[in-house]
């Protein structure tokens, strides 16, 4: 069973596009849901409307609920792969070894094969690819320069010009792979349907800005 785990932000998605560029078809996509928002390991903001994606890919998709608790949640990301016979499996991870170390120490243990497709990818050239192909939008801010303008804009060339000045002044991490902010696409090249956002809102809570889906569908491209 080919699984990728699946937030549904732009790189676990980027993942999914690179591996069936290589010939591996995701088989199954596990979207891990912590009750903990602020999981070192996990997306937490609109990872319910990952069935929306899911079905627009025509992957079967399974949720799996973890409280998402610091190194616990690493036995629910074992258990979430046990159960469902996994023995390939695609991240997005790009850059933190908190996360690659901890992926590939599970999947070492299971006899798993870890394909991580983006690893060590310049995030100027993944934000460039995104760009181009995929309608990405920002679901979540939480570094210094990220203001709530960001929130549900489009990743595009005018969003990377952006970033580009952010990097510059405060050294941020372009990818976002420190925790600067999140994602959700919205389509992408093998989605056979795109999402429709019909109704969204904006939240702070502390020094964390959210962009929540409240209603959203899926329609013909």
């Amino acid at each position: 069973m080919i699984a990728c785990i699946y937030s549904g932000g732009k790189d676990s998605t980027l993942a999914i596009h690179k591996m069936w560029e290589q010939g591996k078809k995701v088989e199954l996509l596990i979207t891990l849901v912590p009750e903990n928002e602020f999981s070192y390991m996990l997306q937490r903001v609109n990872v319910e409307w990952t069935r929306l994606q899911a079905e627009a890919l025509e992957v079967r998709h399974t949720f799996f609920h973890t409280k998402g608790e610091k190194e616990k949640e690493l036995l629910d990301i074992e258990s979430a792969l046990k159960q469902n016979d996994v023995t390939e499996l695609i991240t997005g991870a790009v850059a933190s070894r908190y996360q690659a170390d901890r992926i590939n120490d599970i999947c070492k243990r299971l006899g798993i094969t870890h394909h991580s497709p983006l690893w060590g990818m310049d995030p100027l050239e993944e934000l460039t690819e995104i760009s181009a192909s995929f309608n990405a939008i920002v679901t979540q801010v939480a570094a210094e320069g990220f203001d709530e303008s960001l929130l549900g804009a489009r990743i595009d060339g005018k969003m990377i010009e952006k970033l580009k000045g952010l990097y510059r002044k405060y050294r941020v991490n372009m990818s976002f792979e420190g925790g600067e902010a999140e994602s959700f696409v919205l389509d992408a090249p093998l989605f056979r349907k795109q999402i429709r956002i019909n109704r969204a809102h904006k939240e702070r809570r502390g020094s964390v800005g959210m962009y929540i889906i409240d209603d959203a569908v899926l329609q013909e491209k």
